[in-house]
């Protein structure tokens, strides 16, 4: 039988605290009254009700990997602030949307969630306790929009702002997809043709006794190096993919990497315009929600996902605390500096000495520009730093879809020229030798 724990006042106004036992919630309401009391507050005891759970549901639990994907927080998210809208109670909507999820990490958050406001938790202080479900941007809006008395409208705004970061990771994504199809599909015929159509021609070749061309033997060479080495097509990308998990793992490797990541040639303009529409738009959302200034820095900085625009928003978060503004400290320390792990990055990946004189030409550059800074000046200046914020992020959302659009319609003739020069030289000087060889038996 659940104890409850419960808050009332007695016929005088005396306040009396008191746990009891009883099968409902409205069974112990109606003891409590029975006694005389005037019920203020009434909760499962939560001692109890941890048992409780750990005695029940949990045991029925598979095991999960991960975090939530963002596309079901997003959907979550949505459905919460209509249920919210419509004057459902929290517990119960929370309830609805746990009984209609699939088993997995939300679910159970949802279950563990539920279990949390029922001992007595407030709704943020219950989803805090599953960081991997809920993160400190979530948490800190619902906080804001239960001490506003606007949960509803915390969570539209929550759920908007989900929804946009989605499209633009879908529009990124959905763009990227036909040119990694095409080389990977490309790769993958070119090795086929190195590894097993070409010594086939290389064996008539030497049976004819044919002079070979310059060309033909650099062709064969290639594919003699692809049937010996083979296994070092997937390996070489595989040994490059954890070199760069392994220098990432260090605080300098970090930044490095990160600062090389947004100013290489063709990406590094959509990356870092990509960073600072969702830090904008982070920062705005969380203002215009009620959180303190300080706290969104924080919330911002770590949910940044780049440790160049982490040190950046750490930076103004300390200029914050001695009595700055937010545009000052944005455009005094928006600009790279250089860094021997980016460096390094730009020697190994672009052409060696060429890649190194490209990053002193770029390392400079600012990552906010000046109309983000004067944006945010005039925000901080009229009291609408949210409403700046917003457009500030409208307008790079608009320039990563031209970017976009742009990086895609540059790649399809471009890899057109690539797959059609790397076809033309493999036909070319298969063919010649086969011009030879016809020309030899003919005579």
């Amino acid at each position: 039988m659940p104890t409850f724990q419960f808050e009332a006042m007695d016929s005088t106004g005396a306040e009396i605290k008191d746990v009891i036992d009883a099968p409902t919630e409205e069974d112990a309401q109606a003891t409590i009254r029975q006694m005389g009391y005037f019920v203020t507050k009434i909760s499962v005891k939560k001692g109890r009700k941890k048992a409780d759970a750990a005695a029940g549901t949990k045991k029925k639990r598979g095991f999960v990997f991960g975090s939530v994907s963002s596309k079901d927080l997003t959907t979550f998210t949505r459905q919460l602030s209509i249920l919210q809208d419509a004057g459902l109670p929290i517990l119960r909507s929370l309830r609805i949307l746990a009984n209609q999820a699939k088993s997995g990490r939300l679910k159970y958050s949802l279950e563990d969630t539920c279990s949390e406001i029922e001992a007595g938790s407030t709704l943020s202080e219950a989803m805090s306790k599953s960081p991997k479900c809920f993160n400190r941007l979530y948490v800190n809006m619902i906080k804001a929009g239960e001490a506003g008395g606007a949960l509803e409208i915390i969570l539209q705004r929550l759920a908007d702002f989900q929804e946009r970061a989605q499209a633009l990771k879908r529009k990124v994504k959905g763009a990227l997809i036909y040119p990694v199809v095409v080389v990977t599909v490309a790769v993958g015929i070119l090795v086929f043709i190195m590894i097993w159509i070409v010594p086939s021609f290389q064996k008539m070749f030497t049976e004819f006794d044919t002079e070979i061309p310059r060309m033909t033997q650099v062709l064969i060479a290639i594919a003699d190096w692809c049937v010996d080495f083979w296994m070092l097509i997937p390996g070489i990308p595989v040994a490059i993919w954890l070199l760069v998990k392994l220098i990432r793992k260090f605080r300098h490797g970090r930044i490095g990497w990160d600062q090389f990541i947004i100013k290489i040639p063709v990406f590094g303009p959509l990356i870092e315009k990509n960073i600072n529409a969702r830090t904008t738009r982070t920062l705005g959302t969380l203002v215009a929600s009620g959180v303190p200034i300080l706290e969104g820095l924080s919330i911002t900085r770590d949910t940044s996902g780049n440790a160049i625009f982490e040190n950046l928003y750490a930076k103004i978060l300390e200029a914050i605390r001695e009595g700055e503004s937010i545009a000052k400290p944005m455009k005094e320390n928006s600009r790279l500096s250089f860094h021997p792990v980016a460096a390094f990055f730009w020697f190994f990946f672009i052409l060696g000495p060429i890649g190194l004189l490209m990053y002193v030409l770029r390392m400079n550059s600012r990552i906010v520009d000046d109309m983000v800074v004067n944006m945010v000046d005039v925000g901080e200046e009229t009291g609408e730093l949210d409403t700046m914020l917003y457009k500030v992020a409208d307008t790079f959302d608009d320039e990563v879809a031209v970017l976009t659009e742009s990086l895609v319609s540059l790649l399809e003739p471009l890899l057109i020229l690539v797959l059609g020069g790397a076809v033309g030289f493999i036909v070319i000087a298969l063919f010649l030798p086969l011009v030879a060889i016809i020309t030899k038996l003919s005579g």
